[in-house]
């Protein structure tokens, strides 16, 4: 593939990933941070998403499967992910969040470890709509070409 189709594949893929509401516009204002003097910015921030996202999922994971949950902490692990997904314009996994929080809320453990499935889901989803968007972009770079900005 040549520069100019991978830019229009990698336009094409992020447009997707807003329309079927992985992302919303706070990646968009993510993406304006970046620049020349920082040309790896939203990678290295999404990255950390991922890796502080891992460990509190394996926190959520460990209390809810306690003998007496303790409410408190699961909604605040989840409010700290909610921020964290918000932060990078993950949608989905915020939306997730917001559900989560209220099962807390009515301390329904049937319900809380059904969010925690979703977000899971939902994590390893954007995880690897991700992946294929910083493929793109190391795909445009060897060939000599710049990051199309997202309008």
């Amino acid at each position: 593939m040549d520069v100019g189709q991978l830019q229009r594949s990698f336009l094409e893929y992020t447009a997707s990933l807003f329309r079927d509401g992985f992302l919303d516009g706070q990646f968009s204002q993510l993406q304006q941070l970046q620049d020349e003097s920082n040309p790896e910015f939203v990678f290295e921030v999404v990255s950390l998403f991922f890796e502080d996202s891992e460990k509190l999922i394996n926190d959520l994971t460990r209390a809810l499967d306690q003998q007496n949950v303790e409410f408190k902490k699961v909604d605040a692990h989840v409010h700290q992910l909610k921020g964290s997904s918000s932060s990078i314009g993950a949608q989905r996994v915020k939306n997730t969040c917001i559900a989560f929080r209220n099962c807390c809320e009515e301390q329904n453990i049937e319900e809380c470890l059904r969010c925690l499935q979703q977000i899971k889901h939902e994590y390893l989803l954007l995880k690897n709509k991700f992946e294929t968007l910083f493929s793109l972009e190391q795909q445009i770079i060897a060939a000599g070409g710049a990051i199309p900005t997202v309008e």
